[in-house]
Formats: structure tokens, sequence, C-alpha cells
């Protein structure tokens, strides 16, 4: 099966040995950071600096031109990834002769919606998250498609792999976290997420719903939540609470909304692209979830792009509905944590590799090569090996 790990800039740039060290793992690719969300990493093995902070979402390129003017418009980053810092690691890792795809996240950042406060999402309680854009509104769905765009092609790339291409919520973490003190669920997760934002409102309004009733009725719902009540019953738990009527109009406009711009983004993509340039979305079958690998339906999406990445670090169990609808061609990569202190296992790759491959994988995806021990990455050549 053919591998890639994650890498970002700064675990290749001013490190001459990195690109021959990944290489060695037994990967044939790496999936390189151009456009990111704010971050602390640790870079165990550069011969700089031990701790990077990536204060605020980014581009690790120079921008073009052409956002001069744009309200909503891609940052440079500081000092941790300069200039161009994207294409100077990508040279590198080239030539110590891997492919090199771009890695590209969308609708998360903080910047964002701390400068344009109105971008973000607004739940049924009136906060904002300023972590999560919007994807109704059209300029947010402007910008995101041309960020997808730009950020995907960059010179020598052979591929992007887009993520945070849905909707975000209330669960990805941000900053110094606070958020776990009650158990959610996928409803709670469901009813958090739900935007109430002036764009949505008017959505909810074109499924025949009052915006209104569906705020009181989704902070009804989550009342025996916040007492400690325990759920853990999905899309059933979130049509008894709303309603089945209700639950699914709520559907209709966040699965258009995000189905459309998931559609945008990949043809914008593929204009910009050279042909046979290879376009993967971080997915999960399951329609209703937010986050970094957005809920999509998993026929449609693989009828627009070429494969998905999945997250296996729970399991492999997300394959089956993407094998289910997958062509010959298409790319089904299971994502698997090799990082040991972030939960990951490199010591059963193999087997967890194995496991997926019979459930229809036909690649991989490791996080994270520059965040993992010594001892991880000796564990993923053996597996790899």
């Amino acid at each position: 099966m053919k591998a890639s790990a994650f890498v970002y800039p700064w675990d290749v740039n001013g490190d001459p040995g990195a690109p021959e060290r990944i290489a060695a793992l037994g990967v044939d690719q790496v999936t390189l950071a151009s456009a990111y969300h704010s971050t602390r990493a640790l870079t165990p093995r550069h011969p700089r600096h031990r701790i990077v902070t990536a204060e605020y979402a980014a581009v690790y390129y120079p921008a073009g031109d052409h956002w001069a003017d744009r309200r909503l418009r891609p940052h440079p980053a500081g000092d941790w990834a300069p200039g161009d810092a994207y294409g100077e690691a990508a040279e590198a890792l080239a030539g110590a002769g891997l492919e090199v795809h771009t890695w590209v996240i969308l609708a998360h950042s903080s910047r964002l919606g701390a400068e344009h406060p109105d971008t973000s999402v607004v739940n049924a309680y009136g906060d904002r998250y300023p972590w999560a854009p919007c994807i109704a509104q059209p300029a947010t769905r402007a910008y995101l498609t041309d960020l997808a765009a730009e950020a995907a092609v960059r010179p020598g790339a052979a591929g992007v792999e887009l993520e945070s291409l849905g909707w975000y919520g209330l669960q990805h973490l941000h900053a110094h976290d606070k958020t776990a003190g009650v158990a959610l669920g996928d409803a709670g997760q469901y009813l958090m997420a739900l935007c109430f934002c002036p764009t949505c409102r008017a959505g909810y309004g074109e499924q025949g719903l009052d915006a209104d009733e569906l705020a009181t009725a989704v902070r009804e719902a989550l009342e025996p939540l916040w007492r400690g009540a325990a759920d853990d019953g999905g899309w059933p738990t979130v049509e008894k609470l709303l309603g089945e009527t209700v639950a699914a109009a709520t559907r209709a406009w966040r699965d258009g909304r995000a189905r459309t711009l998931q559609e945008s983004a990949v043809a914008a993509v593929r204009a910009a692209a050279p042909e046979g340039f290879q376009v993967l979305l971080h997915a999960d079958p399951v329609g209703y979830h937010c986050g970094a690998n957005a809920g999509v339906d998993p026929a449609r999406v693989l009828s627009d792009a070429d494969g998905v990445v999945v997250p296996c670090a729970g399991g492999t169990a997300l394959l089956t509905p993407f094998a289910e609808h997958a062509r010959e061609d298409t790319v089904l990569a299971a994502n698997f944590t090799v990082v040991s202190g972030m939960g990951g296992s490199p010591g059963t790759l193999a087997a967890d590799a194995a496991r997926a491959r019979a459930l229809g994988a036909t690649e991989l995806r490791l996080y994270h090569a520059g965040l993992a021990s010594d001892g991880d990455l000796a564990a993923v050549r053996e597996a790899l090996r």
C-alpha cells in the first residue's frame, strides 16, 4: 500500500537531515501543510528548535496579489514559516525522492473569526465560535473556494488533501480547551453546532422553520445534558429531541450548504491544477458529524473527488461506507495516528494496515512524521518494511 506521512514545513526547513529521514520511513509521499490553523507543535529532532508556535491560521507561501482588495483573505505566517516555507520544504522533500501533496486546512480559522466576527458560527445561545467559519455565508464560501485552489496547486505538487471542508462545531480544540466537563455525545454536539447567524436563520426559513422557535427547541433539548443526562443515541436522539420533521429540515439546509461548497472547492482546484492532479477530502461517512473530517455522503463525495482520507485512529469501521461506493481508481486512504503521546499506536501499524486493506483501503496516511518520537518512527519503519 502506498503510504504518505503528514509534515509541516518547519519540520524540514533548517534540518538538512529531515528529507532523507522521512524517506527512510518507507513512505512514497508526504502531505505537506500549505495552509494551516494555529497550533503549538513539538519538533523533537530539529537542530534549531524543539517547539514551534504557529500563532494564527496562515498560508505558508506568498499569497497572490488577487487577495489585495478582498475583505476576507489569507494571512502570511510569522517567523514560524516565513516567506515560501512550503516551497522550500517541498523542494527538499522532492529531492529525497518523495512525491509531495499539499495539505490545506479550510473552514477552521480563529484569526478569521477574530477579525471578522460576523463570519463565525453562532449557536442557539448566541455564542460565537471564532474558530468555525459559517460555511453557508456567501463571502465565506467564496473565500474558502479561492483559498482551496491557491493553496492546493503549489509548484511541484502532485495532489492535495482538503481538510475541514465542511461544518465545524464545538468539539475541536481551541486554545486551552475546557469543554469536556459535560459529555454531549453525538446528538449534543450536533445541536451545539447548529448555526444561527443571519444567513442560517434565513436558510432555516427556506426549509419551513422559524429560526427563533428552532433556537428555543435546541436550548430545551440540551437542558438535560447540562444536568448530566447521558446521550449516546446519535441521530435518532436528535430526531427524538427536535422531532423528525424539524431535524430533517436542519439537515437539509446544512447538508446542502456543505455539499455545494465541497463541489465548488473541488471544481476550483481542478480548474487551477494540471492534468492528473489528485484531489482528496478528509471525510467522515456520518453526514451530520462536524470537524476536520467533514461529514459527507460517501456516494456523492466519491463522484466529485478522487478519493477520501478517513480517520482510523479509533478503528477502521468508517472505511466500509466509502468502500461500498469506491470505483477501481478511487483512493481510500486510512489515516492512522503514529504518535504514541497523542494516542497513536505505531507498534500495531502493520496489523492495523492489514485490517484497513481488508476493508478496502488502498493507501495509508501517517499522522505525523514531524511530531513522532524516534521510537515511534522506528516502529513505523518496521511496519512499512
